[in-house]
């Protein structure tokens, strides 16, 4: 039986990943360095600390991580204030999870500050119990951590809780650690999503069908 669900923000609830694959670009130009070409790829699978890092030494930028990040967040900032818009259907279908009693959970691999400012501009932030970042956890979606210790705060097993997650990457780690995995498209990751599909428990392409969804899980 389920009994929560954790959900991904860029890409799975929001509408961002084409912004997140260039915001390093954007970074380096404002400080006149050039961007090699497969920058957002190689970033999109790091954390926040891991991409300042990667930054860092690949540029040999004269800052700090904690600075990159810094400023990176300046670039981005505006954006989820008053630009980053939802997928559709998206407060439909947690409204139908929470009319079910499922405990909903937001776990974010972008900042608080950010995510937040995102959610409440767009209406459902009040609508998961919490949220929870990759920092505040301290481990990247390559580890499971963040979902391990979000099920936790909830008090709920892994197998009986859902994961939704529109990366690869993430979705392999929450489906080792015994979680019922959600795919969802992404054009941004449309490469992976034959794999995306094969190694989740249910895939989908929108947030428009719950009624299909829920003779899965909610039975």
């Amino acid at each position: 039986m389920i009994r929560g669900a954790i959900f991904d923000m860029d890409g799975t609830l929001l509408d961002t990943m084409p912004f997140w694959n260039d915001a390093g670009k954007i970074y380096l130009k404002g400080l006149n360095v050039q961007a090699e070409p497969s920058l957002g790829k190689k970033l999109f699978c790091m954390t926040m600390g891991q991409a300042a890092e990667y930054l860092k030494h690949t540029y040999s930028l004269p800052f700090t991580p904690e600075k990159i990040i810094e400023g990176i967040n300046g670039t981005v900032r505006e954006f989820y204030q008053k630009r980053a818009a939802l997928k559709a259907d998206v407060p439909e279908f947690l409204k139908q999870l929470a009319k079910r009693n499922i405990k909903l959970v937001l776990a974010t691999v972008t900042e608080r500050e950010l995510a937040e400012a995102a959610l409440l501009r767009c209406g459902i932030l009040n609508d998961f119990d919490f949220v929870m970042t990759d920092a505040e956890v301290g481990a990247g979606k390559d580890r499971p951590d963040i979902y391990l210790k979000a099920a936790e705060k909830i008090r709920t097993a892994p197998m009986e809780t859902l994961v939704f997650e529109d990366a690869l990457y993430a979705a392999k780690t929450a489906k080792a650690a015994g979680f019922c995995t959600v795919g969802v498209y992404d054009e941004v990751s449309r490469d992976d999503q034959q794999r995306l599909e094969s190694i989740c428990d249910y895939y989908i392409r929108n947030f428009r069908d719950f009624d299909s969804f829920a003779a899965k899980f909610l039975k």
